[in-house]
């Protein structure tokens, strides 16, 4: 009889304990997930079948301590459905996968709810889990063998030699489990990630405090040569302190990507094609913020990928093209950033019906021959779409300006790469950290402001030889062959600059929204490495600004925004 799976008790589920369930089941979970669908590649892989039997019977065991009845009852019947596949009485196949997958994403539903019980703090009742049983049970029945005594001996037997997990090896609370548990904790702990936040925030302003006692006027008088010693070693501890801290916030995209194998799995189903993901890079790091916020943007470039880059069975071998297509998805460092490639072997992205349909929605003149970067980031407009039909995986053109939108919100860009019937490759170039950056001090009459090092191409004091007003473009100024408009900082922000001569001015060479220009600016002031600080609600939507940065001396300069810099100067 199934017990009653109704709502937590509240008195049995210790928020504490519940937390901490969460987080290990969740852990359990993405094991789960990549053991299966090795299995699915290899139904003979033991150690896959091993892996997933020890998740579920973990899962299973906290359950039931913290009294999640639903949950584990569906763990118990995948454990005894798995029991059977590494006994030999029970063969991996697609049904069999598709009741394990179902199983977790039922545990991961149940987790979510949980957790948001315990932002809010109500109690929440257990999703329906009748059907999911059954479904497990008939699967169970559909291959039911006869257990000898001989088998139920060596199941036994296996089980003693397979299980190896503290919670199995031992009896709860046992003093074995207990040495186990003590000799883990010694190594690593688990911290709350609002705690690392304030870590980070607290060690960004300890950086600033540090730069200012560095460069006060009072101390610099002195030139004492114990003092300049000591403020040295200052500089060296709070930067190695500012490195490590931001370290304990980078974790690897390996958990993110090796979603996007979920996904691929169960779109290849869906969509009848046949597709494997090729995976490289795991183990690059990046702030986890990054992390999380890449999410959903990968998950519309893989989708778009399967659904629209990738041809159908017919289409591939008329071409020519293996049976199982490709999707490659990776990550690696590239000039102090991380470039993460989303690549397919299909049809590529079909120019013509981008121009037909930019000509029909009104984006482009018709005749007009845009580049081809300009064309294809056309794809990336809202509602764009070339589908001729529209599925439930995709065609209404409501991804990829997510994509976009997203991309930019973490300071990043996309490029693409396209070659028609052999593939598409999107490559994301993104910033290892959103707490600090790298940038050029430039001064504007008494103002400051911080450019991105990774968008500044080169400096230069122009000639009047190389200046130019080009009707309906405004100034312009011609460097190594092409005519790059001018933005002057002092006008787009309202100050009084020590010149408005362009030739006294010195002229950044920067790129932003997919086209390079030039930031008109009194000076340089140097390079600095700066902790971003927010401008509050009331300045962080200011067209040209990412956000503020406290500099050496004191002073407040505004980190540019060269996307929407140069989108506000053309009006766009």
């Amino acid at each position: 009889m199934p017990q009653d799976t109704g709502a937590v008790n509240p008195i049995a589920s210790d928020p504490e304990l519940l937390s901490d369930f969460i987080v290990e089941s969740r852990e359990h979970l993405n094991t789960i997930e990549q053991k299966v669908l090795a299995l699915e590649q290899d139904a003979a892989d033991q150690d896959a079948i091993h892996a997933t039997f020890r998740a579920f019977h973990t899962i299973k065991g906290l359950a039931g301590f913290l009294e999640l009845v639903a949950v584990q009852e569906v763990a118990h019947e995948v454990e005894t459905l798995l029991d059977r596949a590494r006994n030999g009485m029970l063969a991996i196949n697609a049904r069999v996968i598709d009741s394990i997958l179902a199983s977790k994403d039922y545990v991961g539903i149940w987790l979510d709810q949980l957790d948001a019980m315990l932002q809010r703090g109500e109690t929440v009742a257990a999703p329906e889990n009748a059907t999911l049983l059954a479904d497990l049970r008939r699967v169970l029945e559909e291959r039911a063998a006869p257990v000898t005594e001989a088998a139920s001996t060596s199941s036994i037997q296996e089980l003693a030699r397979a299980v190896s997990t503290p919670s199995e090896a031992a009896p709860e609370g046992s003093a074995a489990a207990r040495a186990v548990v003590e000799k883990t904790e010694a190594r690593s702990i688990k911290v709350d990630t609002a705690r690392l936040d304030y870590l980070v925030d607290m060690v960004g302003e300890m950086v600033i405090a540090q730069s200012l006692v560095r460069h006060d006027p009072d101390l610099e008088a002195e030139k004492r040569p114990r003092l300049v010693r000591n403020l040295s070693q200052l500089a060296r501890i709070t930067n190695e302190v500012q490195r490590t801290a931001m370290s304990m916030r980078m974790v690897p995209v390996r958990q993110l990507f090796r979603k996007m194998s979920r996904l691929v799995r169960d779109l290849s189903r869906k969509t009848g094609k046949r597709v494997e993901l090729e995976l490289y890079g795991e183990d690059t790091e990046l702030d986890r913020n990054i992390v999380e916020e890449l999410g959903d943007p990968l998950m519309h470039m893989v989708r778009n990928a399967v659904d629209h880059g990738i041809e159908t069975p017919e289409d591939r071998a008329r071409s020519g093209k293996p049976d199982v297509a490709r999707v490659r998805l990776g990550a690696a460092h590239q000039a102090g950033h991380i470039v993460i490639e989303v690549s397919d072997d299909g049809r590529g992205l079909n120019k013509e019906k981008i121009v037909a349909r930019a000509v029909e929605r009104g984006l482009l003149e018709a005749g007009t021959q845009p580049s081809e970067d300009e064309l294809f980031h056309l794809i990336f407009q809202p509602g764009f779409s070339t589908a001729e039909k529209v599925t439930d995986v995709s065609g209404r053109g409501v991804g990829m300006d997510v994509v976009k939108k997203q991309i930019q919100k973490l300071r990043g860009r996309v490029d693409i790469q396209s070659t028609p019937g052999a593939g598409a490759i999107f490559l994301l170039k993104l910033p290892l950290t959103l707490a600090i950056i790298d940038g050029l001090v430039a001064r504007v009459g008494a103002e400051r402001y911080i450019v991105p090092i990774f968008a500044v191409r080169e400096m230069l004091r122009p000639t009047e030889d190389m200046i130019s007003t080009v009707q309906g473009r405004a100034e312009m100024v011609l460097i190594r062959g092409s005519l790059l408009p001018i933005v002057r900082l002092h006008e787009r922000f309202g100050v009084t600059p020590r010149t408005e001569k362009l030739t006294e001015a010195l002229l950044i060479v920067a790129e932003g929204a997919r086209r390079r220009f030039c930031l008109m600016v009194d000076d340089l002031l140097g390079k600095q490495e700066v902790v971003i600080k927010s401008l509050g609600e009331s300045l962080q939507r200011i067209d040209g600004v990412a956000g503020g940065a406290i500099l050496g001396d004191g002073r407040v300069g505004l980190i540019l925004d060269l996307e929407g810099l140069v989108g506000d100067a053309h009006g766009e």
